[in-house]
């Protein structure tokens, strides 16, 4: 009875599906705030977006931090990481995600009680989240992205194949620091 042996690390595709849908969780919080807060405050579209852009960075990176501050790790490294980690992503899922707001008709001038500001934010960050996937999975399957957080974590990903690097280590201290 030889039955395959599998290996316990998640596929690159899976991995780089929750790094992906992590963010978009931390982008989306921000996201959806910056708008909520420009619709109430009744704010031109590009300070809207401008304030839900910089709240999806915030949030983003905040959410990627936290694990790292619970794990002993100081919060200029664990800021670094973050900013390694979510940048790229976090960028096109912005540029997704607000250009999809701003070219639905209507969608930036719907109150907060109309099903077309919701619908349209739904499915800016869903598409937000589609555009971002291969991003996310082409840095991690490099070594870089997520791959240098999860090291943090003590996760597991795949192992690079023929030509893709492994995960490069941004903080120079980290030799000096105990592994977790």
């Amino acid at each position: 009875m030889n039955q395959p042996t599998h290996d316990a690390q998640p596929s690159l595709n899976r991995v780089a599906f929750s790094a992906t849908v992590h963010c978009l969780t931390g982008c989306s919080i921000g996201e959806v705030l910056g708008m909520v807060l420009g619709s109430v405050m009744s704010l031109s579209d590009s300070m809207t977006i401008a304030i839900s852009i910089v709240l999806a960075f915030l949030f983003g990176y905040s959410l990627t931090m936290m694990p790292l501050l619970r794990g002993g790790i100081a919060f200029g490294n664990a800021m670094r990481l973050a900013f390694a980690a979510d940048s790229l992503s976090i960028a096109v899922m912005e540029i997704i995600d607000n250009g999809v707001m701003f070219i639905i008709p209507g969608a930036m001038e719907a109150g907060l009680s109309e099903p077309l500001f919701w619908g349209s934010l739904i499915t800016s960050l869903i598409l937000a989240g589609i555009a971002a996937f291969p991003v996310t999975r082409w840095l991690i399957s490099r070594g870089r992205g997520h791959a240098i957080v999860q090291k943090h974590h003590g996760s597991h990903l795949p192992s690079a194949g023929p030509g893709q690097g492994q995960a490069i280590e941004t903080d120079p201290h980290a030799q000096h620091r105990p592994s977790h």
